[in-house]
């Protein structure tokens, strides 16, 4: 179990603190551990382009930290059993006393 968590940090470190496109990720992340959405409600929620909502869902999905419903419009996000399980660790790493240090 140990093993798992220490893959899961270091998941969420790299792709929220150490790639471009982490803050929107966050950001995703948190308004999905609020309510399931589809990438438009996303979209028009955080201000940010469809395109960019849909590359950034992508790149969780293929993380493993979303899972969705539906094979078409509307396709609905929601924060996967791992990410669920590991929000905590996601909260800890996107705090902005840590966001802060890494940007040391």
């Amino acid at each position: 179990m140990k093993n798992n968590n220490r893959q899961i940090t270091q998941i969420l470190i790299w792709l929220m603190t150490r790639t471009t496109g982490g803050k929107t990720r966050t950001q995703i992340i948190q308004s999905l551990k609020q309510t399931p959405q589809n990438a438009n409600q996303l979209s028009t929620g955080l201000k940010f382009s469809y395109k960019t909502i849909c590359h950034h869902l992508g790149v969780l999905q293929k993380n493993r930290l979303l899972i969705s419903t539906g094979n078409t419009y509307p396709t609905v996000y929601f924060l996967s059993e791992t990410m669920e399980e590991n929000y905590e660790i996601f909260q800890e790493i996107t705090s902005p006393k840590k966001l802060n240090a890494a940007a040391l």
